[in-house]
Formats: C-alpha cells, sequence, structure tokens
C-alpha cells in the first residue's frame, strides 16, 4: 500500500478508493511529482482508456478551455468510457455552447442568493434543530441522524416535493449512485434512476398546471428564445439537482465532522471563534472533496503538460489531487480550518462551475454554526464505514458520541 501510485492503479475501480485517505493523499502526490498526465488503460473491458489530469494547473487549463474541451460526451468515467452520455444538450452539466448558456440562465435565476435566502434560513433552522438532538441523545450516526437530512431536505424544498415523498426520494438516490457498497448491482442503480426520472415528469406536469415559488416551477414556466424547456430537460434538470445538490454536500458534512474529530486543535479554533465559519467551510470542502473527479472529451489535438493529447480522447480531472497540489496550497496534507487563499475546485471552475455552490456552503456553514454552538465535545463510537464509488469519496456512516456544549 505505501507503494500505491494513480498510474498503477485502476482508476475505474471503486476498491481503489477504498485505501485510507492518508494513502490516497500520498498516491496522488507521488503521481503529480512523477507522472502528473498520463494515459490509464483500461484492463478487462472494451473500453478505450483516458488520460489522467492530476496537477491543479493543468485541471485548471482544461475547465477554462471549452473550445478544446467538452462535456457533450458525459462528465464522469462511468459515461464518457460507454461512449456518451443520454442526457448530453439535455442536461446542464453535459450540455456546451449556446444551449448550455441559455439553460445556465435559467438555473441561475432559480439560485440567485437573493431568491435562496428563505431557503437557506430553513437550512439554519433545520440543521440547529438535528444537531441539538443528536446532542440530546449523545449517541448517534452522524452521516445518518444528522447529514442525511439537510441537503436533501433543502433540495426537495427547492424542487417544492411533498414531505410524504422525501424519504423515498433519499432512497432512490442513494440506490441510484449505489454508493453505501458495493453488494448493489447496475441493473438496480438503472432503476432508481429512471424512477427519479419518472417521479419528476409526475411532479412538473402538476407544477404547470399549478406554478408555486420553486425551481420546478420556474423550469416549468420559463422559455429560451420564445419556446418553453422540453419534458426531458426539465426532468434531467431536476435529477441533476438531487444528484449534484445532495451527495457532495452531505459527504462534505461528514468528511468535516470526521476532520475535526481527528484534529482537535482545529476544533477548538472553530469553537473559541479564533477561526471564522467562511474559512473553516473553504478547507472542508478542499479536504473532502467529495466528488473525485470530472471529465472532458477532447474536441481536437491538445498538449497538455507536455503530453498530446488526441481530439477524441477522454481526459478526466482528479480534484481530490488538484486540492492537494504543494504548488498552489501550503502544506496541503495539514487539515487548517483559516488556510487563506484557499482556492479549491470543489465545485468546479469555468462555464460549469456549479450552480448551487451558494447553496452548498451555507449547508455546511449551517452546520459549523450548529456544531460550534451545541457541541462540547465530539469523539468516534465505531469505525466510519466509507461510501463504494470510483466518483464520489467519503461515508455513508460515522457513529460519534457528543457532549454538550458549556454555555459560551
Amino acid at each position: 500500500m505505501t507503494t500505491l501510485t494513480a498510474d498503477c492503479a485502476d482508476l475505474t475501480d471503486p476498491h481503489t478508493f477504498l485505501a485510507p485517505d492518508a494513502e490516497l493523499v500520498k498516491m496522488w502526490r507521488r503521481t503529480r511529482s512523477h507522472n502528473p498526465v498520463y494515459w490509464h488503460r483500461v484492463q478487462g473491458r472494451a473500453v478505450p482508456g483516458f488520460w489522467v489530469l492530476s496537477r491543479y494547473h493543468d485541471v485548471m487549463e482544461v475547465y477554462r478551455d471549452s473550445k478544446r474541451f467538452t462535456s457533450q460526451y458525459g462528465n464522469v468515467l462511468a459515461t464518457l468510457l460507454e461512449g456518451g452520455d443520454s442526457a448530453a444538450g439535455k442536461m446542464l452539466a453535459v450540455t456546451d455552447g449556446r444551449r448550455h448558456r441559455d439553460l445556465r440562465n435559467v438555473m441561475l435565476k432559480a439560485f440567485a442568493p437573493r431568491v435562496l435566502e428563505p431557503v437557506v434560513a430553513k437550512v439554519r433552522e433545520r440543521t440547529d434543530r438535528l444537531v441539538r438532538r443528536a446532542v440530546e441523545a449523545g449517541d448517534c450516526d452522524f452521516a445518518k441522524d444528522v447529514a442525511e437530512h439537510i441537503p436533501m431536505a433543502t433540495i426537495a424544498d427547492l424542487l417544492g416535493v411533498p414531505a410524504g415523498d422525501r424519504e423515498d426520494l433519499l432512497a432512490l438516490t442513494k440506490e441510484a449512485l449505489s454508493t453505501d457498497d458495493d453488494s448493489g448491482s447496475a441493473d438496480e442503480a438503472v432503476v432508481a434512476r429512471n424512477e427519479l426520472l419518472f417521479y419528476f415528469a409526475q411532479l412538473a406536469a402538476v407544477r404547470r398546471k399549478d406554478p408555486r415559488d420553486d425551481v420546478l416551477s420556474v423550469l416549468t414556466t420559463s422559455t429560451v428564445n420564445g419556446e418553453p424547456l422540453t419534458e426531458q430537460e426539465i426532468i434531467l434538470n431536476c435529477y441533476s439537482i438531487i444528484i449534484g445538490g445532495d451527495e457532495t454536500s452531505r459527504l462534505s458534512m461528514i468528511s468535516g465532522m470526521r476532520a475535526l474529530m481527528e484534529h482537535p486543535q482545529q476544533w477548538r479554533r472553530l469553537t473559541s471563534g479564533d477561526v471564522g465559519v467562511d474559512s473553516a467551510v473553504e478547507e472542508i470542502l478542499r479536504w473532502a472533496s467529495p466528488a473525485m473527479h470530472f471529465g472532458r472529451r477532447a474536441r481536437e489535438d491538445a498538449e497538455i503538460g507536455g503530453r498530446l493529447l488526441r481530439a477524441g480522447d477522454v481526459v478526466t480531472l482528479w480534484i481530490s489531487s488538484a486540492n492537494y497540489d504543494e504548488d498552489v496550497f501550503a502544506d496541503p496534507g495539514t487539515f487548517d480550518l483559516g488556510r487563506t487563499p484557499n482556492k479549491h475546485v470543489a465545485f468546479g471552475y469555468g462555464p460549469h462551475f456549479c450552480p448551487g455552490a451558494y447553496l452548498g456552503r451555507a449547508e455546511i456553514a449551517a452546520m459549523l454554526l450548529a456544531l460550534r454552538t451545541h457541541v462540547g465535545d465530539a469523539v468516534p463510537n465505531g469505525p466510519a464505514r466509507p461510501i463504494h464509488s470510483n466518483f464520489l469519496h467519503g461515508y455513508s456512516s460515522l457513529p460519534i458520541s457528543l457532549t454538550p456544549a458549556p454555555a459560551r
């Protein structure tokens, strides 16, 4: 394990990422030093290989360049290696060019900070209540009892999902990504994704007739050049909001809680007010890097990091490496809640920068504020269980014991 390097590991295999976090950090450090841009062959499958970019500046170069690199054929390994994404040209994340700009403008209307303020107020109230209850219980699974309920409830508020449907929605989301363990089949994940799409098709039909103050109503009533969005565009972008907004925020919160327990000095800095919540949020996002990679396909021949990438090649950008690049982050292996500057790329960069970044930051900030208010001490109460994925990184279970904070 001590000699693990990315160019010797199978980055398509979720088991590769079950190595301890410290070993994965070392793996990427060696890769950045010795083979920062390399061609990854895929063994045992009739699919092409792909380029692996591990340095921050190379990742940023591709993120910025939508002329030479496109998301239109998919943006993660699972779809890129199969030749494309059926949502291309309809879902914002896998659409480029003018249609991407048009769809993004519609989405940004719904995700403007001014519009989201009432939603953020609910996030703070909900998070405070969940943390307070966990402290009263003493022992809890932070992943299942706290973090799991914050982003999904927020997204459900955004999309106008009825309260009675929300638990089923969470279960379908987790099954669609098959991240809890390796027991779920690919067929089950496909069924779950289809059920999510069918659910939003039904809800969109209701919102067309009875629009309300939610994102789904914005999507069903908006027009681009005088034409309404298609049904596929509406339901696929709802699906994208669910996947992007739930998993990344939830996993960041869980990893952030784990990091605070493992670094008691940083916990004390937070509770004493020595560091601000805003900088702490950014460091948790960098440290957790919940989306390990994103991908593009080269439109034309391009040179990156001294290597020639051919037109049609799949190019993967490893966020979990770029966010630990020593050329950009001083002492990146240190968890430092006061780190500044902190130009991580947890939300991506360029034309595909995550439109929900403001809300994601607000959710993590609400968690930190609630912990600082109600928790005196937190210690592990059992092993954390890592998720099973070659795309997302984090934990599906985090048993902890909490003691209440003294009056501050």
